[in-house]
Parts: C-alpha cells; sequence; structure tokens
C-alpha cells in the first residue's frame, strides 16, 4: 500500500499525465464471479482513495490519472452490465463520498484480458470464437483498452500466427461491426438494463461486506478474500465437471480422444539461450557500473524504506546507478519483510 501510494504521489507532482497504477485483474482469473471481481476491484481503489486523501492529496489531483484491469469471459450480457454497473457505482463514490468536482475525476477509465481461464486446451481454435465473443461484449461495455489472448495460450506463448490472430480479433470488431462508433450500444435494452441494475446491487452488498470488515487491505490480511476466491473457483470446476456450466469442446459436444491427444498446432518454443543471456547481462551491468554508487544508492533507499516519507525519489537513484529490479526488491523486503499467506483456510 505504500509504495502504491507513493508512486501515485510522486507522478502526479512530477508527470501530471502519467497513469501510475492499474488496479486489480487478477480476481476473476482466479475465480471469483464477475460481481465479485468489480466488488474486490473497486474495494482495492477506495483503499488507496482513502490513503491518498489521508496524505492531503484532493481526489481532483489523482483520481483521472487511476485506470483499472478485468478480465472478461464469454457469459456476453453479465460483463456488459458488470463494467456498465462498475461505472455507476465508480462515479458516485468519487463524487459524493470523496469530493472529486471533475468528471475527468469520475470515470472508470479500464483495460482488459480478454482470454485467461476461459480459454481451453481442448480443441482450442475454438478459442478465437471465445475471444471474439469476449472482444465484442468489452466493446458494447464501453472498456477503453483490451488485450485479446491468443488460442494456444494453455500451451505456450503465443506464436507469431495465433498473435496476429489474436490482434486480428480486435480489429475486425472495431472496424467490421462498427461498435465503436456508439458510446453505449446496448442502452436502452430491457434485459441490459435490468441486469446492470442487479449486477450493481450485487456488487455493492459484496462492497458492503469488504467494508465491514475494515476494508480490503484488512480483508487480505485476514485470508478472508482468498478464501472466498479459493471457493468460487472450487465451485466453478465442480460445476464444470458435473456439466452445470457448458464449456463446448470440454464437457458439451467433446469430440472423443480428443482431451488426451496432442493438438496439430505450431507451439512456440522457449530459447534455451533466453536465460543465460538474461544472465549475462546483469553480471555486465554489475560488472561495468560504479559499485560505490550501488551501494550507497541502496543504502540510502533502506534508510528512506525504514523512514515515512515518500521512497520513489531513493528508488529512482538506485536505478540511476544502475541497481538491479533484485536487488531494490531486496532492500525493500529486508525493511518491510515479505508477504506470507494466511494459512488458516
Amino acid at each position: 500500500m505504500r509504495l502504491a501510494c507513493d508512486l501515485i504521489e510522486d507522478t502526479v507532482q512530477r508527470l501530471p499525465r502519467m497513469n501510475p497504477i492499474s488496479i486489480a485483474s487478477h480476481y476473476r482469473d482466479a475465480g471469483a464471479t464477475p460481481a465479485e471481481e468489480m466488488a474486490y476491484t473497486l474495494s482495492a481503489a477506495r483503499a488507496y482513495v482513502e490513503e491518498l486523501l489521508r496524505r492531503g492529496l484532493p481526489a481532483d489531483r489523482f483520481a483521472p490519472r487511476l485506470s483499472f484491469f478485468f478480465y472478461t469471459y464469454t457469459n456476453f450480457f453479465e460483463e456488459v452490465a458488470k463494467y456498465r454497473a462498475g461505472r455507476r457505482i465508480w462515479a458516485q463514490l468519487l463524487r459524493d463520498r470523496y469530493g472529486a468536482k471533475e468528471p475527468e475525476s469520475w470515470r472508470l477509465r479500464a483495460a482488459c484480458v480478454c482470454g485467461g481461464h476461459s480459454l481451453t486446451r481442448a480443441e482450442p481454435l475454438n478459442n478465437i470464437a471465445r475471444t471474439t465473443l469476449e472482444t465484442f461484449a468489452v466493446a458494447c461495455a464501453g472498456v477503453q483498452s483490451v488485450f485479446t489472448a491468443a488460442y494456444d495460450e494453455a500451451f505456450a506463448i503465443p506464436t507469431e500466427l495465433s498473435a496476429r490472430t489474436a490482434l486480428r480479433v480486435q480489429q475486425v470488431v472495431a472496424y467490421e461491426t462498427e461498435v465503436a462508433q456508439t458510446a453505449d450500444p446496448l442502452g436502452g435494452s430491457f434485459f441490459v438494463e435490468a441486469l446492470t441494475d442487479e449486477m450493481e446491487k450485487s456488487i455493492r452488498t459484496v462492497m458492503d461486506e469488504v467494508e465491514s470488515r475494515g476494508g480490503m487491505v484488512e480483508c487480505l490480511r485476514q485470508g478472508f478474500i482468498q478464501q472466498r476466491i479459493a471457493q468460487r473457483a472450487y465451485e466453478h470446476q465442480r460445476a464444470v465437471e458435473k456439466g452445470e456450466v457448458a464449456v463446448v469442446g470440454v464437457n458439451k459436444f467433446a469430440t472423443v480422444g480428443e482431451a488426451h491427444r496432442e493438438p496439430d498446432l505450431e507451439i512456440e518454443q522457449a530459447s534455451p539461450e533466453a536465460a543465460r543471456d538474461a544472465a549475462d547481462r546483469v553480471r555486465r551491468v554489475k560488472s561495468s557500473r560504479d559499485a560505490d554508487s550501488a551501494r550507497s544508492a541502496l543504502r540510502r533507499l533502506s534508510d528512506a524504506a525504514a523512514g515515512s516519507g515518500n521512497v520513489q525519489p531513493s528508488i529512482r537513484e538506485a536505478v540511476a546507478a544502475y541497481c538491479t529490479v533484485g536487488e531494490i526488491a531486496s532492500v525493500l523486503k529486508a525493511r518491510f519483510g515479505e508477504y506470507q499467506p494466511p494459512t488458516k483456510f
């Protein structure tokens, strides 16, 4: 929390047009429902906002630079409703609770992944249809930026072909459907509006529960969020195994023997030299830098971390002295400790 807010505070003062943080992204792919994903993400954002306000920064100084990151699956209308409801809640929070005056501060500026856990190893070309539906959903929902996963994500990093195909999915949706010509193409639909209202209620219910338990930081410290997401992941997997949730090619219309057959795909192979080359580059940097300057910078970073001031200037100094990310992180770990997941569940 301190490092994130130090970064936001520092960039507001030095780089006011930079987006210093992308809040959340992992809840949905770990197992959370769409309503829980939005609720946990907005609850995390509230924790940042309240800490920054406590530091004396007005909401309109930093809120326009906050951005969000989500996952989107093939449950088309539910995903559209999730984003529409999230924008409502965020705008009301910033305007009414945190006193932001500028409309730019009320915007939920969001990016998302289309793919992730929604993609399957079985019949991987089906994943092109899935990411197309997901991309169209976020286009209808008004998300500002989209990452479309490749159809071979379940196997390896993408090949040139699968990466280009993922890009083409976005381009076909953007340029051949003309969906981007309308801000809210599904607005006014009785079904979508009713579902958005229902989604908003569900999100607020989860957010209220998080707040009643002491806020997002305290819920993470206690393991409540982790436990809830693990339970949801288990419930989803059981529903897939029982056929209660249809996954085409996996538990619906599955090809006999497909689950155990290697796909007829070109799979990207990791270069055996990559790790060695990376290690060599680090060694060259360490041998050519001013060792005394690097040690001094790391010592000053340690002193800054032990205090209560903003550590970003010391981190920048360490970077300028060619300290590695590992060295910088090690100094911070020595001062702050390392995260230990709660084990009571």
